[in-house]
């Protein structure tokens, strides 16, 4: 193994939440020195998992004034899903889900599908030169899938944290907001940009700056069904989409336990626990305060509780969604004008690195 994956795990984590705190303190300082990269794969729309662990976050430093480059990795989806027949419909409908969530598209923030980068997308082959297969074998994502496919894995899914630093990179993103497991995708976009700039420019300034994490300091959501994370492939989610009566049936369904007084106590009432941080998400209140009001309410209580402020906390967001599912030809602007912006940056990066690397006509 190569001597940038070797180093510990816990250490990279320490040093990757320093690295963390350092820069949310100067971004409330200097927003435009830094450039955001961040987005979903168009598998269907958003739920609150979502809307609570990046969405509000995104919006937080857009409005900072963060340049802020929002992907729509519809590419991404072919490595493991069947769905193509959809990506466009799912592509439409993420942009909805950011736009009635507060992103407001402009001069420094651009919604843009990769597929429609070309110039983004020819670095995947000077990048794919700078990555050995035991590396990307070694991806936790890509050794996951390797382990539990039942089928031969394709090379798209297996280039997949090569993909990811392209995103990343071809825009010079210096700046992820990513979750602790996903640091190791990141990782890849570092070593990539460090060997690219250690190759091809002994001679000239580095192209590629080398991006570090803005950690998440939300906690993960449970799926209601008590599974370890809400997930649309699970069915335990709740959509930003659902009405509030369909909020609140799901809700009702939600696991909790047979104790009927509620306190909070993730490790022993991990299923209760969450129900309260999803309240705490909502209304600011401490999930042990919560637990301390509620008291002998039981679950039934619990769960009127969050019903009450998650619809609550939605309302705008899904009033405004409604509106926006009317103006089909304003989404699709948004992302044709995200499209261009994208295209001229990914332009002027693809001409440095022909320029390093002697390829210029």
């Amino acid at each position: 193994m190569s001597e940038e994956f070797e180093t510990n795990t816990d250490k990279i984590l320490a040093e990757a939440m320093r690295q963390s705190e350092r820069i949310e303190a100067d971004i409330a300082v200097n927003p435009k020195k830094y450039r955001v990269l961040t987005g979903d794969r168009p598998t269907g729309r958003l739920h609150i998992g979502h809307y609570f662990g990046s969405l509000k976050n995104r919006v937080r430093l857009s409005k900072m004034g963060v340049p802020t480059m929002i992907l729509i990795a519809d590419y991404q989806v072919l490595t493991d899903h069947d769905a193509y027949d959809k990506i466009s419909q799912n592509t439409k409908q993420l942009v909805i889900d950011y736009l009635a969530a507060g992103i407001e598209p402009g001069e420094n923030v651009f919604i843009y599908p990769h597929s429609h980068i070309p110039e983004a997308n020819q670095l995947m082959i000077p990048f794919l030169t700078l990555v050995t297969n035991p590396e990307l074998s070694r991806n936790p994502t890509v050794k996951d899938e390797i382990e539990k496919s039942t089928i031969p894995l394709n090379a798209g899914m297996y280039t997949y944290p090569v993909h990811q630093a392209v995103d990343i990179l071809f825009c010079k993103g210096n700046v992820v907001p990513v979750g602790k497991d996903q640091l190791p995708h990141l990782e890849m976009a570092r070593v990539i940009a460090r060997r690219f700039n250690h190759k091809f420019c002994k001679n000239s300034e580095p192209v590629f700056p080398e991006p570090h994490a803005l950690l998440s300091k939300t906690p993960m959501i449970m799926g209601l069904d008590g599974n370890a994370k809400m997930s649309k492939s699970l069915g335990n989610t709740i959509m930003l989409s659902a009405t509030e009566d369909e909020t609140a049936k799901l809700i009702k369904k939600a696991k909790t336990d047979q104790d009927r007084h509620i306190t909070y106590d993730p490790k022993n009432r991990p299923e209760v626990a969450n129900l309260l941080r999803i309240i705490s998400l909502c209304t600011g209140e401490e999930p042990t305060a919560i637990a301390e009001r509620l008291g002998d309410g039981g679950g039934g209580a619990l769960k009127s509780t969050l019903t009450e402020a998650l619809n609550e906390e939605l309302r705008p967001l899904r009033t405004k969604r409604a509106e926006l599912e009317q103006q089909p030809e304003l989404i699709r602007n948004v992302l044709l004008e995200g499209v261009e912006k994208a295209r001229a940056i990914a332009k002027n990066t693809l001409d440095e690195v022909r320029h390093v690397m002697n390829m210029e006509i």
